[in-house]
């Protein structure tokens, strides 16, 4: 997709007949994320739906009381009081009920470590090397796995799936639409960027310390350093001389040297690793980074700017709450849990109120995340439990700002929120209606839309998706059927 920036910039160009130059950077970029292995999904075919006289948070910091939400078209078609629908519409009564946008998780697992979780079914982490931005998450989707249906009957109706946390840089993450597909590029969230998996800290020097390194704090930086210094001078070779960055970079005083390559890997042919590093520094991969020290922070936030790219949010972070303003004045959003903490060393400063705090600054971006099975299932009682500690701390969260922990920050952070996250007149109709407050510890997820169509109802066998390695399954005496 082509940016509004970009397209001013083309007409300007085109005004003096340039365009083929900025067409020649465009197609030069946009090798480094062409994508072989496209989206496959499509929309359920779904009349118009009117959710009438309810409790509404659209996402946007706004609470709307006795109003009605109408889908039509696989869109939000319009959010407000007295609504009129088609004659077709089905009216869905929402009286003592709640709307909100669907959950989305910005921080997955599932299908890549699913239930069973066998070793056979461990695809997450390729811990054969500290750097493997070559791998794609999406290659180790097992679409079958049950906890997906799982996730939709807590609302979760997009969804991250990163690889796992032990190496430095450990490949692409991928976001999917949850429904039910036969193949991942089923689920396959359209047009959505990729994420880049990074991860700094404990995990990745654990792993690689018994493995020849890194070993150490400094060894993790110096690795990250050398794959960029490749990926700085793959990118400078396969762009345009025309195109040779504006912005200072760390070859910017050699003129020429092409044997400044740290790895021997930029040196002619097509690299999958570069290729992926390549589209961070420029943008079009949005950077995600497992960290928990509020130090390693800001040593990866300096990191960036050394590189010249941009991170989307630092994921896990107990300390967050320590550089909140930072983040919030770089436009970092903090991807976080409720309240885990103390399971390991750098996981020892945490507190319960960390994300309440990373949302106080203004431009701040505070999300609430999974990273687990089990979690993703009840992301608004995570939620719920942000807003108990805050309160007790003397913050005052209400629910139309919270929700946006869920939907609208998470959206941001991976790059869909111009499409979905809240409810807005020509976004997406992934919506849940609960039965109560969803951040009550009895709220339920009755009903689930995604782009209007109805995939989950808690009333209803029938619309509630069973994933086809549980068909024939007795879930209560485990034996078949």
């Amino acid at each position: 997709m082509t940016s509004i920036a970009t397209r001013t910039g083309l007409a300007l160009l085109a005004a003096f007949g340039l365009v083929s130059l900025q067409a020649g950077v465009a197609e030069a970029r946009s090798r480094f994320t062409q994508d072989p292995y496209p989206s496959t999904y499509r929309t359920i075919a779904s009349g118009p739906v009117l959710i009438e006289h309810a409790t509404v948070l659209t996402g946007t910091g706004e609470r709307l009381d006795d109003a009605d939400v109408l889908l039509q078209d696989g869109k939000v078609a319009a959010v407000g009081r007295g609504l009129s629908a088609p004659a077709d519409a089905i009216r869905i009564d929402g009286r003592g009920k709640w709307v909100t946008p669907g959950v989305i998780d910005v921080h997955s697992h599932l299908g890549v470590y699913p239930s069973p979780g066998m070793k056979a079914h461990s695809d997450g982490n390729e811990a054969t090397a500290p750097v493997t931005a070559n791998v794609w998450a999406e290659h180790s989707i097992w679409p079958q796995d049950p906890g997906f249906q799982a996730a939709l009957a807590g609302g979760i109706t997009s969804l991250q799936i990163l690889p796992g946390s032990a190496n430095l840089i450990g490949g692409r993450g991928v976001t999917l639409k949850n429904v039910p597909a036969t193949t991942y590029q089923g689920m396959k969230f359209p047009d959505a960027p990729w994420g880049l998996k990074m991860a700094c800290g404990e995990n990745p020097k654990r792993v690689y310390g018994q493995k020849g390194g890194p070993s150490t704090r400094m060894g993790n930086i110096a690795g990250y350093r050398a794959a960029f210094i490749d990926a700085s001078e793959y990118l400078k070779k396969n762009q345009p001389k025309q195109e040779q960055p504006k912005k200072k970079r760390w070859w910017s005083r050699a003129s020429g040297d092409d044997k400044a390559d740290s790895a021997g890997d930029s040196g002619g042919k097509r690299d999958l690793k570069l290729d992926t590093l390549a589209g961070a520094i420029n943008g079009d991969i949005r950077v995600h980074i497992h960290c928990y020290r509020a130090d390693e922070m800001a040593t990866m936030l300096d990191l960036a700017r050394e590189f010249g790219f941009k991170i989307a949010a630092f994921h896990h972070g107990v300390e967050a709450y320590k550089i909140a303003d930072r983040l919030a004045a770089e436009n970092v959003c903090g991807a976080l849990w409720a309240d885990w903490w103390g399971f390991k060393m750098e996981a020892f400063d945490g507190i319960q109120e960390n994300l309440a705090l990373v949302d106080r600054p203004a431009n701040s971006c505070a999300i609430v995340h999974s990273d687990s099975e089990e979690g993703i299932q009840r992301l608004n009682q995570e939620a719920a439990k942000v807003m108990a500690n805050a309160k007790r701390a003397g913050i005052d969260i209400p629910p139309e700002r919270a929700i946006g922990w869920l939907t609208r920050n998470p959206a941001k952070a991976m790059g869909i929120d111009n499409v979905t996250g809240t409810l807005e007149a020509g976004k997406m109709a992934d919506v849940v209606v609960w039965n109560r407050d969803p951040f009550s510890v009895y709220a339920h997820a009755e009903q689930v839309y995604i782009d209007g169509a109805r995939v989950y109802d808690r009333n209803d066998r029938t619309r509630q998706p069973v994933s086809d390695f549980m068909l024939g399954q007795d879930v209560m005496s485990g034996g078949a059927k």
